[in-house]
Formats: structure tokens, C-alpha cells, sequence
């Protein structure tokens, strides 16, 4: 599987509790935090819906 790189680029002030929640699964929650995780269906999804909040990097 390939890996990917999420960095959050923006705060989750101000958003639905659900942005928030699908920030804290992917292992975030403060400005610059970068997490490397494996890219599969479920993930990607989420990044889907916090697309707006994050920056991808495929590895």
C-alpha cells in the first residue's frame, strides 16, 4: 500500500463537531501537526472531508 503525508494547514475553530472528529482520527488537531498513514479507501475518504483543513503528500 502506498503511505501518504496529511498535514493540517488550517484550525478546526469554528467547524462541525464531524470536521473535528475526522481531524482527531487522523491524528491531528493543532496547525503543522503531519501524521504519515497508509492509504486505503477509509482514509482517503476522510481526507475527502476535511480537504478544506489539510495538505496531502503522496509518498
Amino acid at each position: 500500500m502506498a503511505k501518504v503525508r496529511i498535514t493540517q494547514i488550517k484550525s478546526t475553530i469554528d467547524r462541525p463537531k464531524k470536521q473535528k472528529a475526522t481531524i482527531q482520527a487522523l491524528g491531528l488537531g493543532k496547525i503543522n501537526r503531519t501524521v504519515e498513514v497508509e492509504q486505503t479507501p477509509q482514509i482517503r475518504g476522510m481526507i475527502n472531508k476535511v480537504a478544506h483543513l489539510v495538505s496531502v503528500t503522496e509518498l
